[in-house]
């Protein structure tokens, strides 16, 4: 369940970067380039938050699911698995980034990378819990 609590509460930052603009843009890490087409009115950056924001929601689901709570989706067992590996391959990525490129690493990239680490084991230690549960039909 903290799992899903986690993805929902990061699919509706998403959104909120979409109403906030330019500046929420800027502020979590989305680059100068997304700020300034987001500044200029463009629908990219909109698009491509939606389309962040609607994964979440999606991955949140399949947490919900896995802890009982909501329906069974196709591949829920296969799901959570990915789910929690690319949470942590994000979170892991930054060690060989760092010292491969350490001019990349900044504060953005170490703070993100500890969150979704954080989003990551919460779903590790969900479906390692629920495992015997999560048996395919």
């Amino acid at each position: 369940m903290a799992g899903a609590a986690l993805s929902s509460a990061a699919a509706l930052l998403h959104l909120g970067v979409i109403v906030g603009g330019p500046d929420w843009y800027r502020f979590f890490g989305a680059g100068e380039d997304m700020a300034q087409a987001a500044a200029r009115g463009e629908w990219g950056p909109a698009i491509a938050t939606l389309g962040i924001s609607a994964v979440l929601l999606i991955w949140a689901a399949y947490a919900w699911s896995g802890a009982g709570r909501l329906g069974r989706p196709p591949f829920l067992r296969t799901g959570l698995v990915v789910i929690t590996g690319v949470y942590l391959v994000r979170a892991l990525i930054l060690i060989p980034l760092h010292l491969s490129r350490p001019e990349l690493t900044d504060a953005f990239m170490i703070w993100s990378s500890l969150i979704v680490l954080v989003y990551g084991l919460a779903y590790a230690i969900g479906t390692w819990r629920a495992w015997p549960h999560l048996r395919p039909y």
